[in-house]
């Protein structure tokens, strides 16, 4: 009769096994060079730290055995609470291991750094004399927008890209921060608004992959996930060839109806994308009349706008609702907005000079030095006060304020 509750627990427990069963290893079983470096380092940490956790659990076993009440021929020292030799052991122990795992994670933070360029696409090949793979990546709610600048086309939830090819990507955000993860390919990397981050990673083998949101951003977050395909490059180009057979425009007004909220979106792609979509989703100036914010943090670093930036300031409220809406009227009926204190001209520079590729610097990563890598600049905020004149002061070239 006994075995019928134990069979009973074991039926219990059965459907909690049949789902770990459909688990996937893919922090374990990577496909990219990046992804493999930094199961080596999970592995070699956990390593280390068993070093210590299992002798003191074996320990925590051989001492309750070993001086339990009923064992009369085990020592009893009641008076005993000082040993140098096993406070020697139990402190050298653990600070040698604390050192090592130091000194591991010190390098391969560096080393596995996403903002840092390949210096090799696996053991056994380098990076090739060419240009990375650019993807531009806005984290939407609850969705992902995929942007392939030199292609000229766009996906939402679904990414492709070459295999065996160093591919960089641009992240930002519309709304709230978010975290973009690839578990095969490389680390976790934030996409936040109003900012760009970066992430480098490889593909060494060819598939499908799980791309995910790996931080609670919102009611949808649980169906922000999307496949990622590792293709040849004759596959990718037929990837491309079919987004733009399939058309679609992926320009402005478009933009503002994707970043509305929205669950469980099918894949989609787009023929065409407006080539400003990117940094205007950075600088928070997709909406039209809305200064960019490279645009105003310019002014403001040459001394602000004055009264004339006054009835600008409702536009340039960057909270997600207010900024829905329109603005208040200032003088009489209608809103009157400072839209920009750029010129045509400028502003069409400042949008072309974004588009110029810099030549990929390859870090010399032996030794490794005790700084940080360069903080990465907006790309809206580069040669912006050389293209904006103070128009306050004596010498400037534009009309008085």
């Amino acid at each position: 009769m006994r075995i019928l509750p134990r069979l009973a627990r074991f039926i219990a427990l059965a459907p909690a096994f049949l789902a770990l069963s459909a688990c996937k290893l893919e922090v374990l079983k990577p496909s990219g060079d990046i992804a493999e470096r930094q199961k080596d380092l999970l592995l070699a940490s956990t390593g280390l730290m068993l070093l210590i956790i299992i002798p003191v659990m074996a320990m925590v076993v051989w001492f309750t055995w070993r001086y339990r009440a009923s064992n009369k021929a085990a020592t009893y020292k009641p008076d005993w609470d000082h040993s140098t030799k096993f406070e020697l052991v139990i402190w050298a122990a653990p600070l040698l291991i604390i050192i090592c795992l130091g000194a591991l994670t010190w390098v391969g933070t560096h080393l596995l750094d996403p903002y840092r360029p390949l210096d090799r696409l696996s053991a056994t090949e380098s990076v090739p004399d060419e240009d990375p793979f650019r993807v531009e990546v806005v984290a939407l709610d609850w969705k992902w927008l995929f942007i392939y600048p030199e292609q000229g086309v766009a996906s939402v939830n679904e990414l492709a890209v070459p295999v065996n090819r160093e591919i960089e990507f641009s992240l930002t955000s519309s709304s709230v921060m978010n975290a973009f993860y690839i578990p095969a390919m490389a680390g976790m990397i934030y996409a936040m608004p109003g900012m760009e981050t970066k992430l480098h990673g490889v593909f060494n083998n060819g598939g499908e992959y799980q791309g995910l949101a790996s931080h609670y951003s919102g009611h949808g977050f649980s169906g922000m996930r999307f496949k990622a395909h590792a293709l040849e490059p004759a596959a990718f180009d037929e990837w491309v060839d079919e987004a733009r057979a399939n058309g679609g425009m992926l320009d402005r007004p478009k933009y503002l109806e994707l970043e509305a909220p929205s669950e469980n979106v099918k894949p989609m792609t787009f023929a065409e994308v407006d080539p400003e979509l990117f940094d205007r989703a950075v600088n928070m100036c997709v909406e039209q009349n809305k200064m960019c914010m490279a645009e105003m943090m310019a002014l403001d670093d040459q001394g602000g706008t004055g009264l004339a930036g006054t009835i600008n300031m409702a536009q340039l409220t960057y909270d997600k609702n207010i900024r829905r809406g329109l603005a208040r009227p200032v003088f009489g009926q209608e809103p009157f907005m400072v839209t920009s204190f750029c010129t045509p001209a400028d502003s069409v520079k400042m949008f072309a000079d974004l588009r110029q590729s810099q030549p990929v610097v390859r870090v010399d990563q032996t030794p490794m030095r005790g700084i940080a890598l360069p903080r990465p600049e907006n790309r809206l905020g580069i040669g912006m006060p050389r293209l904006i004149q103070d128009a306050r002061h004596p010498t400037a070239v534009e009309p008085q304020l």
